[in-house]
């Protein structure tokens, strides 16, 4: 039978999507304001793993986890079951989350690390669920690292919770049952998985690098919604915190990776949901057929590990 579940190899570290929602395409303006039908229509190579032909995106609600030097982090955790969400198809879920990560190999009680990206609605859902009483851990062997300028952010009554009650019944929980780490931006998980600093989205968003033999992945949380802003990086969307700083950040993110063999994985990118950054007219595209693959320049293989301590 088939796995079903995309996984890659990064050197020794192994990475796997497990998927929470899919679903049917959607109007490209319900994430952007200018992603009218036509100007999806214009970038013919979103087709047909990000866009249909009527130029509607496909997106994807999803999880990564990686095994790193005997550890298993799960990257974001979803959208969650039985939470009261403003948006009406996220609100009061019933999904098998957790049985689809027991059938990818990821008990539940397996999970020793969970790292959000940042502290949105679709980030932290499954972090805890209702056992009837109260929200508990879902996953409760693990330490659950947050970015202290995320929380810090969150916490303060400038925050805009526009999602629902996301921090009482998704993080606060876990702060208090003494589960939680706050970490700085670059804070590094093993030898070869780091955090870094891709502020903008929200004021702590971080990305996630892994690195090893030679090869090289990144995780982009919400710096990108959609592949179609390789092409079009100044769209923002409704829910950038900074939409100034977020189109900075994206712009950085695309300069430094376009042309090199870092895979890029979107945390919202429809399958094959990984690819690498080519240049595409004045701007970039995602290139998904690894026959492509763009070889490493001189300069790439001279960089720094990267990562804080």
């Amino acid at each position: 039978m088939k796995d079903p579940y995309l996984r890659w190899q990064i050197g020794k570290v192994r990475i796997t999507r497990v998927m929470e929602l899919g679903g049917p395409p959607f109007p490209g303006t319900f994430m952007f304001p200018q992603c009218t039908a036509g100007c999806v229509q214009q970038h013919a190579w979103l087709r047909p793993h990000f866009a249909n032909d009527e130029g509607k995106l496909f997106g994807s609600v999803h999880s990564f986890i990686i095994e790193s030097q005997g550890r298993r982090i799960i990257v974001d955790t979803c959208v969650g079951n039985d939470k009261e969400r403003t948006v009406k198809a996220w609100h009061k879920l019933q999904g098998p989350f957790l049985d689809k990560l027991a059938e990818a190999g990821f008990p539940a009680d397996s999970i020793d690390t969970v790292l959000c990206t940042h502290l949105h609605v679709d980030h932290v859902g499954w972090n805890t669920r209702w056992d009837g009483e109260r929200w508990v851990a879902s996953f409760p062997r693990a330490r659950y690292l947050f970015a202290r300028k995320e929380w810090e952010h969150w916490i303060s009554e400038q925050a805009d919770h526009h999602d629902g009650p996301v921090m009482e019944d998704s993080v606060k929980p876990i702060v208090d049952a003494g589960l939680a780490e706050l970490v700085a931006s670059d804070h590094r998980i093993t030898d070869e998985v780091w955090l870094e600093p891709t502020h903008g989205h929200t004021p702590g968003h971080v990305s996630v690098r892994i690195r090893s033999g030679g090869e090289e992945a990144v995780i982009t949380g919400d710096l990108m919604h959609h592949p179609i802003q390789c092409s079009e990086p100044d769209w923002g969307n409704r829910f950038d915190v900074d939409g100034e700083a977020a189109r900075r950040t994206r712009h950085d993110f695309l300069k430094r990776h376009a042309d090199t063999p870092v895979l890029v994985m979107g945390t919202h990118f429809a399958p094959p949901t990984a690819g690498w950054v080519l240049p595409y007219g004045n701007a970039w595209r995602l290139e998904t057929d690894p026959l492509q693959r763009p070889q490493a320049r001189p300069e790439t293989k001279a960089e720094g590990s990267g990562g804080g301590a």
